[in-house]
């Protein structure tokens, strides 16, 4: 683990004007809602955001919310006038992710940092398990220059301090924040419902393991009232433009030919925060049936630990060490057996069900926006240049 600066104390940080350089709704992707989230809460304490959206090239609706400025890839003008916006603020936090900036790798992120005059805080989501060379270099130029180095989970700091030539003392551990709802009770009685729920939403496409959870349901036909499977979300913007709907269809035909399809449901339908929360706490069950190996954060995983709803995951790192306490269950990947049994011992036991759920309210506290967002302006409280904010 790092050693942390000390981030809390006695005294509220001063309202400062930090910089936030991400993807940004409209635009429907992870970073972007982790933005959004960060942003609101940080403004909600009283700092001032400028928000530079990333513009990496996918169509997004014209009418978005108001930013500061905009970072177009490939040009190296824009990349100027980015870090010129950002340097205006006490600090500039920046999102990183391989495939959200331009050139090899989204290299171009290096010449950004290189050109901001006032600390930077980078928030990395990806701490590949097996870099290539390149990758390698541009993460450990990320963290060379960056003030601070922001990782979510304990495996992505292990992984970076292991794997990379990263200064340790640098390395800050802030989780990946959750909405958490606001519904005064979250534990409903599941298993008095004719059929449990099982749930998973995000961007669909291939990887997301759901093929699996069809698989398993198809193994429970033995079960009194076999669970009812909700699929919830629309096909990610980059695997459509390449694929179109080939995965969602893929789970439809799938379906039909495991003898599930009239307990699976795909649901496309859009909703806001406090109705995904509704939505998520409806659930009996949270499946996260993902096939990747290397994913060291999942914001989808904290929202359902948040909603207080048991989790059945693989074994991705993040899932091993938030459901490590009691909140979930693990089982291997691409393992439907695996995914059936650990369905059938949550259905089946209302004492189980009950227990899981209170560990993921217990751990619910720490991961909310609002905790979060109060570390990261902490943390910029520290590294602020002067003992003065910039005017807001």
């Amino acid at each position: 683990m790092p050693t942390n600066p000390p981030l809390r104390s006695a005294i509220r940080p001063v309202k400062r004007r930090i910089g936030l350089l991400s993807t940004y709704p409209p635009k429907l992707c992870g970073l972007a809602t982790f933005a959004a989230a960060l942003e609101g809460e940080l403004k909600r304490a009283g700092n001032r955001v400028d928000v530079v959206r990333i513009d990496d090239g996918d169509h997004t609706d014209p009418i978005g919310r108001p930013v500061a400025a905009e970072l177009v890839n490939g040009v190296p003008a824009s990349i100027r006038n980015a870090a010129a916006v950002l340097s205006r603020c006490d600090v500039a936090i920046i999102q990183h992710e391989y495939g959200i900036y331009g050139g090899v790798d989204g290299d171009e992120v290096i010449d950004l940092l290189k050109g901001l005059e006032v600390p930077a805080i980078v928030v990395l989501h990806t701490v590949p398990l097996q870099p290539t060379p390149h990758q390698k270099s541009v993460l450990e130029a990320v963290g060379d220059i960056a003030d601070r180095v922001v990782v979510m989970s304990k495996t992505a700091n292990d992984r970076l301090t292991a794997l990379y030539s990263v200064d340790p003392c640098r390395v800050v551990m802030i989780p990946h924040g959750a909405s958490t709802p606001t519904l005064e009770r979250l534990d409903v009685d599941h298993l008095g419902e004719a059929r449990p729920q099982l749930l998973t939403w995000g961007l669909l496409g291939p990887g997301k393991g759901i093929e699996h959870t069809i698989d398993a349901l198809a193994l429970l036909g033995d079960l009194r009232h076999r669970p009812r499977y909700t699929v919830a979300g629309v096909t990610h913007p980059k695997v459509f433009a390449r694929h179109g709907d080939e995965y969602r269809q893929s789970l439809i035909q799938r379906s039909y030919a495991a003898g599930v399809a009239g307990s699976v449901t795909f649901d496309d339908t859009y909703r806001n925060v406090a109705q995904l929360q509704r939505f998520v706490a409806s659930a009996s069950v949270v499946v996260l049936p993902y096939d990747s190996r290397d994913q060291v954060t999942s914001g989808v995983l904290v929202d359902a630990i948040a909603a207080g709803r048991p989790v059945i995951a693989t074994a991705v790192p993040h899932a091993v060490e938030l459901l490590g306490s009691g909140a979930g269950i693990v089982v291997a990947h691409a393992d439907p057996v695996a995914l059936a049994e650990a369905i059938r011992s949550i259905v089946s036991n209302e004492d189980m069900l009950a227990s899981m759920a209170a560990e993921a309210r217990r751990l619910a506290p720490s991961l909310s926006w609002s905790a979060v967002a109060d570390e990261y302006a902490r943390l910029s409280d520290q590294l602020a240049q002067t003992g003065q904010p910039i005017a807001i």
